[in-house]
This record gives C-alpha cells, structure tokens and sequence, in this order.
C-alpha cells in the first residue's frame, strides 16, 4: 500500500518481497516503480547482514519466467507490482551434463544467459572447437517416445512448475535443488566412474575447469556446504587445483573416452523404433534464444549436449582430439542403438573400426592420444602431409584438377536400369548410360549414343542411397529425382565397384547441382572406394585374423542388436576380426575420422525428423531436416514426397499466432504447422543450417552470434 508521509502526503510508494536463495530469508522493501533494478539490489543487499560477493546475482521472477538483468531498466518497465515475488538469486548454477561419449560433467554454467551462449562458454572450457554444432536437450523418459511427447512434457513442466512455486522442490539448503534418490543414482551408473555419495566431484564425473566459476577464488563463488571442491583422490586446496596435470587429465578423458557397456548405455539412451518416435525425439531440443532458466532447468538439473547440426566444419586432428572423439562417440551410440540403419558389411565395419580405436587408445601414449599421431617415425613433414590428407579427405582438395580446363567430363557405360511399381515384378533392363553435367541419358546400345536418346533425365536435387552388397557383388543406387508430382524413385546397378563409386560421387554432386568437373569428384571417388574396402571379408588365413593380444571382446558393445542376433556370438566375434584386418593399420585419430565417414554415408545421416501437418493437407506427415535441404516424407515408410535445397530457399519465417513454419522457396511457398516439437525448433534448424552453410575458409573467422539469432529467431 501506498506510505502516508507528513501532511497525509502520499509518495507512492510499496512493498516489494524478495526471497535471498542463498541465505533462504525474505525481505520487503518500500519501493517506487521508478526506482530501477540496479537500485533494488543495492537496497536489498544494504538489508542483508551478509559478508559476501553478491556480484553473480540477479533477480528472477518466477511468476513470469523472466530475469530482470536490465539493471538500468524500472520496476514500472519491467510491469513489477506489489503483488510480485522475486527471487535474488545465483546467475550461475551447477548443470549437470551428459557428453555425446556418455561421461557426465558437473559444471557451472550462467543460468540467465541464452543457450548459445552457455554451450559457448562449456564447449570452451571441454576444448571442443566450434560450439556452434551443438546444443543442449533435456533428458526425458524413454515412455516419452511412445506417447505425444509434447503433451506428455508440458504436463511435467506444469507440475514442475508447481512444485516451485509451493517451494518445496525449487529450493533446498543453500538454494540448491537435489535430483530424486533413484534418479540421482540411475544417473550415476551411467558415468564410467564411480560416484562419491558425498557429491560431485572430478573423480566420478568430470568436475570444475580450473578458474571456472564455482571454483574457490573464482568471482562466482557463492556459499558452498563446506567451501571445499572434491579432487581426484581426495580434496585439493584452491591452488593445486590450477595445476596442469589437472587440465592434462581431464583433457585426456575427454579425448579417450573411458568405455561403457552396452546394457549400460542402453538404458540412458534413446532408442526409436519408428519415424514417428525419431521425430519425438526432437521435442526435447532447447531454444537456442533463450535461458536456462526460462526453460524450467534449476540448479543441479539434468541436460544432454550433443551434437545438434550435422554439418562439421574444419574437423583437424592437431586441434580437434576431444571434438573428434565426441563427433565418433555420438556416432557410435547412433549406430549400436539404431538410430540409424546400416548393412550387415557396414555393421561388422563400424565394429572392427571400433576395435581398433580402443587398441591404439591402450596402445598409446598420453602425447600421441592428444595429437593423433605416431610421432616415433617420421619428420614433421610426414605429418604435415597425413594432416594435409585427411583434411583433404574430410573437405576436398580446393585444388583445380589438371588437364584441359575447356573439358567437360562424362561417365559413360552399361547401366542396369529400374523404375520400381507397386504390384509389379522387378526386372532390370540394361541401357547404355551417359551421365553429363547434371544429366543422364538412355540408349539402347551404345552404337545409337550419337542419337537420340530414348529417355533422359536431370539429376539435380536428387537422393542417392547406396544399395550395396559386397557378399552377394551387388552395386547399386536407389535414386529419388525431383518431378512435377513428387519425387520418382529408379533404381541404377552396376557391374564392377568402382563403376558404382564414380556414378555415385557424380550423383552425390549432381543432388547439390555440381558437375564431375568439381574438384571434389576424384576425392569423393576414392572415399567411397575407401569405404568399400573396409567392409570386405579379409582373404588371409584364419589364424591370421586375429587381433593384437587375442582381444576378448563382447559383440553386443561393437554390433547393432538386430545384426548381432542374427549369428552367433562366435561367428560374430570371427567376422568383426576379419574386418579388422582391413583397419589395423590406422592410427588412433584415423580410425575415428574413418569411422565418421562411414557414419557420414549413411543414408539416414543427418537428418533431423519432425511430424508436421501441411497447411491444406488431411493427414500427418513427416519433415526431414538435413543440412543442405528439407524433405517432405511418408510418416509410415519414410518415403521422399518432395525435397526443396536451401539454395532455392528466399525467406524462412514463424507465424506465431498459428505456429506455422513458412518456407518460401524460387518454385512455391510451402507452410506447415509442426506437431511433435514447437515449430520454434524446426525453424532454428533450418537457420541453423544455413548459418552454417555461410562459414568462410578462415579459420581465424570470428563467431557471428547476432547472425546466428537473426537466421534462427523465426521472425521476418
């Protein structure tokens, strides 16, 4: 109410409650809504018989989900009355952390900031280069992919959210909130370490950075229950903590990461059985533009980080050893849990690349773990050029090919041909093939090539999917071509695998309108010749197939459940050997990097799904969001419908009052509401694809981070 003054003069004025998190006390203060935030804290903090830095607080309003950070900014501004409760704070507060290898990290991360920023600020201290790729997302049940997940989590926030405002589970001792028993333990056998049950500490999880905040000395220290951080075997003052084997040893572990079972892993991972709950599993994405705490996340809550953005930029043995093995581990958990489908060959391939990366990682010294490298051999100049290929490999040579410059390349030869038909059996006819530019043409022989062809077609946009057999010498290519009604699938199968691997680099580059004359196209080639190569059954001796060591491994932790019941253990364990032999000569950074191609040809890599309603449409669809275009699919199959390329696309945009998606492309305006996510998360994907998209070849290139909101924040 209103403070009568002298002469019944009425100032204005009212009570304001706040609530310290840290001390768990309540103050009012007589205040004017122009009176702003900085001098509301000062006030509070004059009240407050505290000693201590209060330089890391803020204030929340629980009621409105919102800081009041502007401290310039009024009460009247922020529309605080005296019916509001605030809280005075901790911006930052402890998160815990899954990593894509599955290690959980305790960190201090600034709860007011928005996402990007806070997965800025934890990828720098991991030493992950381009934070941009990831993100975070919330960890949910796996009965969350069998229900509507968006219902089914709006009702837990709500009752989060309710919990909070009753106290009684937003605010413990200290302003820390503590996970539930089971869950807190659940959670703990998932770490491969051991966890103290007095808390978190380096020696369970991956604790603190040195100078990160939280830690002792740090600007950011608030009250602790015992003003000590739990170290590696033991406590540590302040200043051992500052030591470099520290950082050594915690570097180490996040660029070999310690190994974790299958039936481990498997119950903390997400395993879809269908589109529908791949698309489920997209919900649990946090806005980029927007906080921790806006978000529902309180101290000590649960996140995953993974990588969000399939679209890895500068991937650099010298400089990359954590991202690296971050980027392997989340492949290798995409392939054991099936999130992705891959052959029998492809099967046993990711599983003997799997084992030699866990024989040069036991192999190894601390120094080549780090650089990746076998630095026994060699002068610097043999490293220069392994580094200067596998870059090459992972990029593609920026050098113009020889030759004559006026020539425009062509593929020509006997191609077996099939346009597939429900109801019909399948035959293949053969044609004599000539693939330039971006199309192809048909003959009926190859004496009738300087005619008229009988048909021919453009493969620009189109989708090309291996389907390959080495077993059985089947070279094929399943091909989805853009059309007036949708997207025609044919079928093209060749004789020899190299035949294969040329038609495929050139239909790779016809599906983003390039032609065989990119200097990609030999390196595209020989990578999936390369690839090939791996996933051949070796020809030596059987004794001769054997691992360093006699290794004793169990196949359930290197093979897809569905390919490991299919033979038996023994067989298995046999076949994994002799692809081995295929990749035992590959250094440890090497191994990985090949396993991240491998995991890149998939057909299903880097896809993102999403159940969406199309503006006139009856029934529910399915989006895929890959990094260079947008799918429009069967819900049931997964069958292309139509693909628009991001290179078409003029402007992308949120209509937020019927939460539709609007794309607009050089051929039509395609809109569509989202069903399984906030149509907030489909838009930021594509942004986020095409920011990505605009990275220059500097290296030194500075992160735009305004760009990045503008592209993804889904307004006009």
């Amino acid at each position: 109410m209103a403070y009568l003054g002298g002469a019944d003069h009425v100032d204005g004025s009212w009570e304001l409650n706040v609530l310290v998190t840290d001390l768990q006390v309540e103050r009012t203060l007589r205040v004017l809504g122009d009176l702003h935030i900085g001098g509301v804290m000062v006030k509070l903090v004059d009240t407050l018989d505290f000693p201590m830095d209060w330089s890391d607080h803020a204030l929340w309003w629980p009621e409105k989900n919102r800081w009041l950070k502007r401290s310039r900014s009024t009460l009247d501004q922020y529309g605080v009355q005296a019916d509001a409760k605030l809280h005075f704070t901790p911006m930052h507060k402890n998160l815990r952390v899954q990593l894509p290898d599955l290690q959980i990290l305790d960190n201090r991360v600034d709860f007011s900031s928005d996402v990007f920023h806070a997965v800025q600020h934890l990828c720098k201290e991991l030493g992950i280069r381009h934070p941009e790729e990831l993100s975070l997302m919330k960890k949910f049940d796996k009965d969350d992919l069998k229900k509507n997940i968006k219902e089914n989590l709006n009702q837990k926030e709500k009752k989060k959210k309710g919990k909070d405002a009753k106290g009684n589970d937003s605010l413990a001792v200290n302003g820390n909130r503590t996970l539930d028993h089971n869950s807190q333990n659940s959670l703990d056998r998932l770490s491969p370490y051991n966890r103290s049950p007095k808390g978190p500490s380096p020696s369970n999880t991956l604790g603190h950075m040195p100078g990160t905040p939280g830690t002792p000395g740090s600007p950011y220290n608030t009250l602790s229950p015992n003003g000590n951080m739990s170290m590696m075997n033991g406590t540590m003052s302040p200043g051992s903590m500052y030591s470099l084997s520290f950082e050594s040893a915690m570097e180490s572990a996040l660029a070999n990461s310690p190994p974790v079972s299958t039936k481990d892993a498997f119950q903390h991972l997400n395993r879809p059985k269908s589109f529908l709950e791949k698309a489920r599993v997209n919900y649990a994405w946090l806005d980029s533009s927007r906080s921790l705490m806006e978000q529902g996340l309180r101290d000590n809550d649960f996140t995953v980080l993974k990588y969000k953005f399939y679209n890895f930029y500068d991937l650099n043995p010298k400089y990359d050893a954590v991202r690296i093995n971050q980027i392997y581990e989340q492949a290798k958990w995409a392939i054991i849990s099936e999130e992705l489908d891959c052959t029998e060959e492809e099967a046993m391939m990711f599983g003997a690349l799997q084992v030699q990366v866990q024989l040069q990682s036991g192999s190894s010294s601390g120094h080549d773990m780090v650089d990746g490298l076998n630095t026994t051999e060699g002068g610097g100049d043999d490293i220069d050029a392994a580094l200067s290929d596998l870059q090459e490999t992972l990029e593609g040579s920026n050098l113009s090919s020889p030759g004559d410059i006026t020539h425009i390349p062509e593929l020509a030869d006997y191609v077996k041909f099939l346009k597939p038909k429900k109801f019909t059996l399948k035959s293949y006819k053969r044609y004599w093939c000539s693939f330039r530019d971006t199309h192809v043409a048909f003959y009926r022989a190859k004496e009738e090539a300087t005619g008229t062809p009988i048909n021919r077609i453009n493969f620009k946009g189109c989708e090309a999917h291996p389907d390959v057999n080495l077993q059985h010498k089947k070279y094929g290519i399943k091909l989805y071509i853009p059309g007036p009604d949708g997207m025609e699938e044919i079928w093209l199968r060749f004789e020899t695998e190299e035949q294969y691997c040329r038609w495929m680099a050139a239909c790779k580059l016809a599906s983003k309108g390039k032609t065989m004359a990119d200097s990609s196209f030999e390196t595209e080639v020989q990578s999936l010749l390369k690839l090939l190569s791996m996933q051949k059954t070796s020809s030596a001796p059987e004794n001769k197939v054997i691992t360093p060591n006699n290794l004793d491994i169990n196949p359930e932790d290197f093979i897809p459940p569905r390919h490991f019941k299919k033979v038996k253990t023994k067989q298995t364990v046999q076949r994994i050997f002799e692809a081995h032999s295929n990749v035992r000569d590959m250094g440890l950074l090497e191994a990985k990097l090949a396993y991240i191609r491998a995991w890149q040809a998939l057909p299903e890599f880097g896809v993102s799904y999403f159940v969406i309603k199309m503006s006139n449409g009856k029934k529910e669809e399915l989006m895929g969001i890959h990094p260079n275009k947008v799918i429009r699919m069967d819900l049931n199959s997964g069958d292309s419908i139509k693909t628009w390329r991001y290179d078409s696309l003029r402007s992308w945009h949120v209509n937020w009052e019927v939460k539709n998606v609007i794309l607009e492309f050089e051929e039509g305006k395609v809109v569509f509401s989202s069903l399984s996510a906030d149509c907030k998360v489909v838009h930021e994907f594509i942004g986020g694809y095409i920011f990505l998209s605009m990275r220059s070849q500097d290296k030194n290139q500075t992160l735009d981070v305004e760009l990045f909101h503008k592209l993804t924040g889904g307004r006009l």
